[in-house]
């Protein structure tokens, strides 16, 4: 088991290398940059003495260089103009859109981003797993029925719709505030007990509308892959030899059955911070959602791609969970190579 974790982590470091160049072919596509931008408003407004500071950032930061230079600098593997350093050296870049250092703007959403990442993963399993096993084992039930109106509903609703119906009702309701990851007094303020539980407080309803559609999802996939399991001749066996329904169920079908379930866990990640960015917005939730959205759209580079970065980064570990999982789940999967060797 060893060997093998050894081995994911190890094949984890070229995928992120390749994973940055896709990231910053694709943030260097469009045309320009921030600082084109601004210096091409500025001329265009008659403001040409702001000009000669931008283009002393455009070449401190080596945006005049080209593209594959650049692409080395901002990972560390190219030293840059009057010592700039990369990624690999704990750099992280400049914003330009906010005037300071990218982990000066970034730094303060990441906790919560992963935080919030983190419960609605949980929210995802720990609510789809019973409800996608109670319809699978009671196949056209009003309750399987209920279940899949329920998960239909859930797929078809907007997150951000979600997000809106429960801030009015919220505040019709109970005259309460639901937006942020805090209340206020303990914004800018030390961690504390009184902070945490603002916090997880906080986190009940951003989870319930991003991780909606993602439970959804889960419950139609577990019931499918149980119900296929349920199917199969050695269960018709185990019933035959009077194994009793439950023990046949854990310790057969289901685990077969979950295996792409556990496998989903790298894949949910990506998919909650893409779909998060309107909702954090709309909830005003301090995650990095909403400054990528800004950086994208205003063409901030380094603050777009070390996001975009962040997000892969959590993918992978995200996937690499998810293997550990299935290699424990089932061992066939650690022991296959060695097996048909």
């Amino acid at each position: 088991m060893l060997d093998y974790i050894l081995r994911r982590i190890i094949t984890m470091v070229p995928t992120l290398l390749v994973i940055s160049f896709l990231i910053f072919l694709i943030i260097e596509l469009p045309a320009g940059d921030y600082i084109s931008n601004q210096i091409a408003a500025l001329r265009s407004s008659g403001e040409a003495s702001a000009v000669a500071k931008l283009e002393f950032l455009r070449a401190e930061f080596a945006l005049d260089r080209p593209f594959l230079e650049r692409y080395l600098i901002w990972v560390g593997l190219w030293s840059g103009p009057h010592g700039f350093d990369g990624l690999l050296q704990g750099n992280w870049g400049w914003s330009f859109e906010f005037n300071k250092p990218v982990e000066e703007v970034i730094g303060p959403t990441l906790p919560m981003t992963i935080i919030l990442n983190f419960t609605t993963i949980l929210f995802v399993y720990i609510v789809s797993f019973p409800i996608g096993i109670y319809s699978a084992t009671r196949q056209y039930s009003w309750g399987d029925y209920g279940f899949t109106f329920l998960g239909y509903i859930g797929l078809a609703t907007p997150n951000f719709l979600l997000g809106l119906i429960l801030l009015y009702l919220f505040n019709r309701w109970f005259g309460l505030s639901i937006g942020g990851l805090m209340a206020s007094e303990y914004i800018d303020q030390p961690w504390s007990m009184g902070k945490a539980l603002s916090v997880l407080a906080h986190l009940v309803v951003p989870t319930i509308v991003i991780g909606t559609a993602g439970t959804a999802a889960m419950i139609r996939r577990l019931r499918a892959n149980l119900l296929d399991e349920l199917h199969r001749q050695y269960v018709t066996t185990g019933r035959a030899k009077g194994l009793k329904e439950r023990k046949l169920l854990v310790k057969y079908p289901l685990r077969m059955a979950l295996n792409p379930f556990i496998s989903d866990i790298g894949n949910l990640i990506p998919s909650l911070v893409s779909g998060s960015v309107i909702v954090s917005v709309v909830l005003n939730l301090p995650t990095v959602g909403p400054v990528l959205l800004s950086a994208l759209q205003s063409q901030d580079q380094f603050l777009a791609g070390f996001v975009l970065l962040f997000v892969a980064g959590l993918t992978l570990v995200g996937m690499l969970v998810s293997d550990l999982l299935l290699a424990v789940l089932d061992p066939r999967i650690r022991l296959g190579g060695r097996a048909a060797s």
